[in-house]
């Protein structure tokens, strides 16, 4: 072959397979793989059609989880401390780590000053044992719904957990906004600074990504969606799909969660009161 025809081979396409093909592949049922989905487990790439697609390396995350899920009988957040040194592409790059570590140490702070054990937090809010010692010691990431029921049970708001510091101003111009990145694929901007009644954000939801599960906390909610699409669930009984344009106003103590329906990134004026994250 000479470097002409080296330079001209076109690339091969990446090779993705429909949830049908995936779950025969894996020897499971479709739904097995949208619940793991809804867990947080596995993120699905999206073709143009809405329809979930799988890569090779996806599809062996997929083995992993069905192994450590079906044999050792793990559960869904001892999975994700498991997976978390072998992620897959599609799951939090290394560069995380740091704001991870950040975290464990602030979770380990607040705990530690509210004198309560692993086992009572565990307790107060449904995460295990071993997953909430993983999140202290930095080694896994958060859902947005492991950090609500953190800080719900800690009598506090999220944006505690990654700083403590009070930086209050009027005027919260782009590049001065505090971004909070919670888990993979969710980029929360806040857009008023310190500590207020009412709390604006902007929300920058990747294709697929979202809550990583419900949950529910004083308050009420108010969501505008900007672009993209997102799907949100209340008590797992009302279903809302909202479109560019739609709004959404409910009271927080509704179980709620939620993830992005669209092939694009998602933006979202999301404001709560009394301020949560």
């Amino acid at each position: 072959m000479n470097a002409h025809s080296a330079m001209t081979k076109p690339k091969k396409s990446p090779v993705y397979f429909r949830i049908s093909e995936a779950a025969r592949m894996l020897g499971i049922s479709a739904s097995s793989l949208r619940n793991w989905e809804r867990m947080g487990l596995i993120t699905a790439a999206r073709s143009q059609g809405r329809y979930r697609m799988y890569s090779r390396e996806a599809v062996e995350r997929l083995k992993r989880i069905r192994y450590l899920r079906t044999v050792k009988r793990v559960n869904p957040a001892g999975i994700i401390a498991m997976l978390e040194d072998g992620r897959s592409p599609e799951d939090p790059p290394a560069g995380q780590k740091h704001r991870r570590e950040a975290i464990a140490r602030q979770l380990a702070k607040l705990r530690g000053e509210l004198g309560y054990t692993l086992a009572e937090v565990a307790e107060g809010t449904g995460v295990s044992v071993s997953f909430l010692s993983s999140l202290e010691r930095g080694y896994s990431n958060p859902s947005i719904a492991t950090l609500q029921k953190l800080a719900r049970l800690y009598q506090t708001n999220v944006l505690s957990f990654f700083s403590d510091e009070d930086n209050s101003r009027r005027l919260v111009r782009p590049h001065d906004r505090k971004i909070l990145q919670p888990n993979s694929g969710v980029q929360i901007e806040s857009l008023a600074s310190g500590r207020k009644v009412m709390e604006p954000h902007l929300f920058r939801v990747a294709a697929g990504a979202g809550s990583g599960g419900s949950y529910h906390h004083e308050g009420e909610e108010f969501i505008y969606v900007l672009q993209g699409k997102l799907e949100i669930w209340l008590d797992e009984v009302e279903h809302y799909v909202l479109e560019p344009g739609d709004s959404l106003y409910f009271e927080s103590n509704h179980a709620h969660r939620w993830q992005s329906l669209s092939d694009k990134e998602t933006l979202l004026l999301w404001i709560n009161t009394p301020a949560t994250f």
